[in-house]
């Protein structure tokens, strides 16, 4: 435990430092790291997805940098400052884990998401509806995913997660209603509610949607990469190709990844 304090305090010493001493780090402002932190968390996700962990190593390193960074910021400010920052998610988790720290007993983890989203609502700064703490700009497909992950919360929620296949063929009618009767702004409407219905499948099966769909983008790029670099081989490009050729090669890449 001491090892790990005097390495936060030297990161903090650190932080100090740099914010006196690097021009850099001193014009920096909570609005222009935004778009750098937005991007450290995407590249940090990149390596929990291909499970680098040297790699994950490094990307927490660059996200607690920021977390340091804004703290330090505020403290300049006169507003907050790390020790504030720490503080407040340790009262957070003490007391959103009654089960842990308190005498509340829960018979599963299904009862302890429930109970973290009633006592969201019962904090004196937390959110005052359910689907508040929803961040607006997250990508549509996470923001669909936590929207219904935290309804699920509450009990709002299938009996039966085999009744959303009913759901998702009901969506798909409406979807090709809309597009025979060539409404572009229903058809649109219809093509969000299939995704939906389809992300509430994956959530209900234990399938991160954005996972799988990562997975299968890798796997397109990796195919036709290998369809560009045979039809390069050939001496020829993929505009000279037609369909059926280029098939070839993709069953051929196809064959590859089931190796």
């Amino acid at each position: 435990m001491n090892e790990k304090l005097e390495a936060f305090k030297r990161l903090l010493f650190i932080m100090d430092e740099l914010r006196e001493k690097c021009p850099w780090d001193r014009e920096q402002t909570m609005e222009t790291l935004r778009t750098l932190s937005i991007e450290e968390v995407y590249e940090l996700a990149d390596a929990v997805f291909r499970q680098n962990l040297s790699q994950i190593k490094k990307e927490l390193g660059d996200v607690l940098l920021h977390i340091v960074f804004y703290a330090k910021i505020a403290d300049e400010m006169g507003s907050f400052d790390i020790k504030d920052v720490i503080n407040s998610l340790c009262d957070k988790l003490i007391f959103r884990h009654p089960h842990v720290f308190g005498q509340t007993e829960v018979k599963d983890s299904a009862e302890v998401i429930r109970n973290w989203e009633e006592l969201k609502l019962k904090e004196k700064d937390g959110n005052k509806k359910v689907l508040e703490g929803i961040p607006i700009s997250l990508p549509a497909m996470i923001k669909a995913y936590r929207i219904q992950d935290k309804v699920r919360g509450v009990g709002f929620d299938w009996d039966k997660r085999e009744q959303v296949w009913d759901k998702i063929q009901e969506e798909i009618n409406e979807l090709k209603a809309e597009i025979e009767n060539l409404d572009a702004n229903k058809t649109e409407q219809e093509f969000g509610d299939v995704f939906f219905a389809l992300i509430n499948a994956a959530r209900l099966y234990g399938i991160n949607p954005e996972n799988a769909l990562e997975r299968t983008n890798r796997k397109f790029i990796k195919r036709f990469e290998y369809l560009e670099e045979k039809t390069k081989q050939q001496g020829k490009s993929l505009k000279e190709m037609s369909l059926q050729e280029m098939d070839v090669y993709w069953e051929e890449a196809k064959k590859f990844d089931k190796k």
